[in-house]
């Protein structure tokens, strides 16, 4: 069993690279939630796999952070906010998605470049997949800001940080547990936040754009 998961993990990590490009063109948004829930488990799968490998009970108590809030609780957040706001499509983009597309390549074939040497110096099982972890950060944050509404936003910014836990997995088998608690408590306090961000908006605007924040500047 063991031989195999190094296989193993190269397929979950080549699943959340591939989950990353469909986000990127993806403009129904409870596709993008369905997609980001997936992401989450790919990423729960890869965690308990490096911990059974390397025998390290901390990373299935991050594996078990990661299933319950980004598996359970922000897409069922998420759904029901989408469901409240009444917003099933995010058709405006700053970028076409061809446009995105190829220049999505472009970051991966950077993020390949940048993390082969560090790769190298790397002893974990999974040390040659940082590139897929950088890949899907960048991904995510080119996904920010193509973006003109709030909500696929809110998930890009999530996406980023399932890419960031992976590449703290990946090349150190994982953090020291008080980081995971504080990091799984700063993303569900700032989704909660963002969920109110969100209903402000909609209410004050009626659109979640975030270009109508412009006019809330002083003239």
């Amino acid at each position: 069993m063991i031989k195999y998961v190094p296989q193993l993990i190269n397929l979950f990590a080549t699943l959340i690279l591939m989950l990353s490009f469909a986000m990127i063109s993806q403009r129904r948004i409870v596709s993008l939630i369905n997609l980001f829930t997936i992401q989450g488990a790919a990423l729960v799968a890869a965690s308990i796999l490096i911990g059974y490998v390397t025998n390290q009970p901390d990373l299935y108590v991050s594996a078990g952070l990661t299933l319950a809030l980004k598996v359970i609780f922000i897409p069922w957040l998420l759904h029901r906010v989408i469901r409240r706001l009444n917003v099933r499509w995010d058709v405006e983009t700053l970028i076409n998605i061809p446009t995105t597309m190829l220049a999505g390549i472009g970051l991966v074939i950077f993020s390949f470049s940048l993390a082969l040497p560090i790769s190298r110096l790397s002893h974990s099982v999974a040390g040659g997949s940082l590139g897929i972890a950088l890949a899907c950060v960048l991904l995510s944050f080119m996904m920010m800001i193509t973006r003109s509404k709030a909500v696929p936003q809110v998930i890009g910014f999530l996406s980023m940080e399932n890419g960031l836990i992976f590449a703290a997995t990946t090349v150190t088998n994982g953090m020291p547990m008080i980081v995971e608690f504080g990091v799984a408590l700063d993303v569900l306090v700032g989704v909660l936040i963002l969920g109110v961000f969100l209903f402000q908006i909609r209410e004050k605007f009626d659109s979640l754009d975030i270009h109508n924040l412009e006019a809330l500047k002083e003239d």
